[in-house]
């Protein structure tokens, strides 16, 4: 199986010893890190307090990963939602459902005890680029 790292400078850095994401199988799979809510440019956290504002940041990052992977949200076959509070699902849900509107993916959602850096939310996904479009 072939992995290819997949690296942006469109999302935030990895800030541990991870990839921003792989791609496998001659690019077919695509699987993506789950993204918080950093600014690429100054890998700082944006939207403290906001889960709204840290979703659309972490949907905008991950939408970065995809791009260089040669995917799209159209693409993405799976995706797990982490929260710090499960009382902010309704609200991750309206801006999610904004990313994703024609057939969304399967999905997880989980709440965690605790984020990377404090974050309130974390979305992690997998696509599947069909061949012929990388």
């Amino acid at each position: 199986m072939e992995r290819t790292p997949i690296s942006t400078p469109g999302a935030p850095r990895a800030i541990g010893p991870y990839s921003q994401g792989i791609a496998s199988t001659g690019g077919r799979l695509i699987f993506c890190s789950g993204q918080i809510a950093l600014d690429p440019g100054s890998g700082e956290m944006v939207g403290a307090g906001d889960v709204r504002v840290q979703t659309r940041r972490v949907l905008d990052n991950l939408s970065a990963v995809l791009a260089a992977a040669g995917a799209s949200f159209d693409h993405v076959v799976k995706t797990t939602i982490y929260l710090a509070d499960l009382a902010d699902f309704g609200h991750v849900n309206e801006i999610y459902g904004g990313y994703f509107q024609k057939a969304p993916p399967a999905r997880a959602t989980i709440q965690v005890a605790g984020l990377p850096k404090g974050a309130l939310v974390e979305i992690d996904a997998i696509a599947v680029v069909p061949n012929g479009t990388r």
